[in-house]
């Protein structure tokens, strides 16, 4: 039984560690891209099986967002965004729990710790929450900066007017740092915890008993790629709204 924290590195190529969990990102993007394109070549106007789901899944985000944003134009706006983050977290926790990831890779030597997996879920790889968080929220302050402009953005974190702006402007700052830290601890918090439950489950119990575990990190999966994109959009649509 092999738990690690920390991504383990296959390879470099130069200065640049190669994790597998850095090989896992290549191949859920790579997973996405084919399934786009086989969506996409085969549409018509009475839509099949799986473009019916593709619309069903489109027509429930844009409905969700709509009530949150307090318009469908906002919803229309930014809908490629947020689709993008809910489809990339639910496609890398799902492919994580494929037979294989984490299980296949190579031996060095004797004992747990010197196993390397070939693959392992993003999602419990810190670096990947951390950076997906904070890529998340500088876009989202872009995205107010372009709704509101650059001073009325701006004012929201550094106002002079009054002791209290002033105040509450730093608020704003740490909380913008506390926004990174809540969305990147909590999804790799979730997904790596789950993994090292299948982990230990399958040690103990290898046959048939795994199975319902398995299920419930399918659950777990999908609500932390709803939650992480639900959290951005209501932090876009502060950002998007005019300060009082």
């Amino acid at each position: 039984m092999n738990i690690e924290i920390a991504a383990e590195r296959l390879t470099h190529v130069g200065a640049l560690g190669i994790s597998n969990s850095f090989v896992m990102v290549w191949l859920v993007t790579a997973v996405l891209i084919f399934i786009a394109q086989m969506i996409s070549r085969k549409m018509t106007l009475v839509p099949n099986r799986l473009q019916n789901i593709v619309e069903i899944g489109t027509e429930a985000l844009l409905d969700n967002m709509s009530g949150v944003l307090g318009s469908k134009e906002k919803a229309f706006k930014y809908f490629p965004f947020i689709a993008t983050l809910f489809i990339i977290i639910l496609a890398s926790n799902w492919l994580g729990l494929v037979p294989g990831v984490g299980s296949i890779g190579l031996q060095h030597g004797v004992g747990a710790r010197n196993f390397v997996p070939f693959l392992r879920s993003p999602s419990s790889d810190l670096n990947f929450t951390l950076g997906l968080a904070l890529m998340t929220i500088i876009t989202i302050n872009i995205m107010g900066i372009r709704a509101l402009g650059l001073k009325v953005s701006i004012s929201r974190y550094i106002n002079f007017s009054s002791p209290i702006n002033f105040f509450i402007g730093i608020l704003e700052i740490i909380g913008e740092f506390a926004k990174i830290v809540s969305l990147s601890f909590r999804l790799f918090g979730n997904v790596f915890a789950g993994e090292v439950l299948l982990i230990i489950i399958g040690f103990l119990v290898p046959y048939i008993v795994p199975i319902p575990f398995l299920g419930l990190e399918l659950f777990a999966g999908f609500i932390q790629a709803l939650v992480f994109s639900t959290l951005t959009l209501v932090f876009l649509s502060l950002l998007t709204e005019e300060h009082h």
